[in-house]
């Protein structure tokens, strides 16, 4: 049984007090409107009731590797590369919602369905490169959250990294107390971020029709191993494995069917979720780029490639106030994605080996590797702008297995993928593949 079906059975009744309780009350009222879908079902107050697990995984999408990505493709190509967010983001849009689907229709999650289905070396195997995918993870998110406390308050970087082991550690204890609270405060992250973003690009004033033209799938006639290398560090920044792993426990069991017609439904009701939090996640990385390559390619500074460059350049460019809703837009992003980063750490080692550790543990031991590269003064940015080509590179191992899962009918029921589902879904894995075997080309290139 997934990490989101014990939170929900073992809610405490709606006399008793606290957060829990209330998470027990959505439940039931979001069970009645499953049940009484002619009558309610159109009313927005009740469809967002099931709103929320997909901005937890969106937060994966704008986490500070997507900072790092977005500005060295801007500044360096300006809007060239526009369109590989936005095909990232219709490919995470999918893949999400197979996600989601595979929770509701199976009441398991996908390192679960793993667990059941494949021999116990691969599934081994896949827990050992999905845990390095999860310090990958946890590498860009905490440099991150540690850059923006100490580029927006001028903290030694090394303090600022412990300020923020600390303030996530704080966060985290919000996560066994009721979901539905950690769902708003991640959604309040997301918009947050989005607002600060908004700011940029009002104040960038980017050319509407070129930034059209980088809607256009093509390279730069000037190196294109390069734009490949970073076309693939903005899938792995876009199209996070650890969000696929994460969501499809966010759905298992959140609100418990009892009926096929209620699981069709409530699947209905995740179109909705992905709709608003994707969609807008895809808006702000296509905003990061969009203000790197107005502030700075358009101007002359195509080598401002490093979040620390690009804080300071951002006030000459565009004056200090987008330099500081820069800063705190990085904070957020860093934070934010920190907890769901151990959030997925968790589910990951529950489904793969029925295991699971203090998430204090588990979010002071994947600190190790920021620490170290902070200590050992690596640049920042560029280990962020690997730790998205490490998750690119875990991508199949986590696409391939939901989409194999989500055709298999005796899992999912009268919810398997509909054909065109499936084109699409193995399109994707492909396109994917192919990206991978170009990076790994490219890294191998005498």
């Amino acid at each position: 049984m997934g990490v989101k079906t014990e939170i929900v059975q073992n809610l405490p009744e709606p006399e008793s007090s606290g957060s829990q309780s209330g998470d027990r009350v959505l439940v039931r009222k979001a069970q009645d409107l499953l049940a009484d879908s002619g009558r309610r079902r159109g009313r927005l107050r009740g469809s967002l009731l099931f709103v929320g697990p997909a901005f937890i995984a969106a937060v994966a999408y704008i986490d500070p590797g997507n900072f790092a990505t977005n500005i060295e493709a801007g500044s360096r190509f300006g809007y060239t590369l526009l369109w590989v967010i936005l095909a990232s983001n219709l490919a995470a849009m999918l893949l999400q919602l197979l996600s989601a689907k595979l929770g509701v229709a199976s009441g398991l999650n996908l390192a679960e369905a793993c667990r059941e289905r494949f021999p116990r070396p691969v599934v081994l195997g896949m827990w050992v490169l999905m845990e390095i995918v999860v310090i990958a993870t946890d590498l860009a998110e905490f440099l991150g959250a540690a850059l923006g406390l100490h580029l927006l308050f001028g903290i030694p970087l090394g303090w600022a990294a412990i300020g923020a082991a600390v303030i996530v550690l704080l966060l985290l204890m919000l996560h066994g107390r009721s979901f539905r609270t950690m769902e708003w405060l991640i959604a309040g992250f997301v918009l947050f971020i989005a607002g600060c973003y908004f700011a940029e690009i009002v104040m960038a004033l980017p050319e509407p029709l070129a930034m059209l033209g980088g809607l256009v799938p093509t390279l730069p006639s000037h190196d294109r191993i390069d734009a490949l290398w970073l076309a693939a560090g903005i899938l792995g920044a876009t199209v996070m494995p650890h969000a696929i792993f994460l969501h499809s426990s966010l759905t298992q069991g959140r609100i418990p069917t009892t009926t096929d017609a209620e699981k069709k439904r409530l699947h209905r009701m995740q179109f909705l979720d992905v709709g608003l939090a994707l969609p807008l996640a895809g808006l702000v990385n296509g905003a990061m780029l969009v203000t790197a390559a107005a502030a700075f390619h358009f101007r002359g500074r195509p080598e401002v490639a490093s979040i620390e460059t690009a804080y300071q350049a951002l006030e000459t460019s565009l004056g200090p106030y987008a330099k500081t809703a820069f800063g705190f837009a990085l904070l957020a992003s860093g934070l934010s994605s920190s907890l769901v980063g151990t959030m997925a750490g968790q589910v990951i080692m529950q489904g793969f080996l029925r295991r699971s550790i203090p998430v204090a543990v588990r979010r002071l031991v994947t600190m190790v590797p920021a620490l170290v590269i902070i200590i050992l003064g690596f640049d920042p940015t560029q280990s962020l702008v690997m730790s998205q080509v490490v998750l690119s590179l875990g991508l199949p191992f986590a696409v391939v297995p939901l989409l194999l899962f989500t055709n298999d009918k005796s899992l999912m029921g009268s919810l398997v993928n509909a054909p065109i589902t499936n084109f699409f879904g193995w399109a994707c894995a492909v396109a994917i593949l192919l990206l991978n075997f170009f990076l790994v080309w490219g890294i191998l290139r005498p």
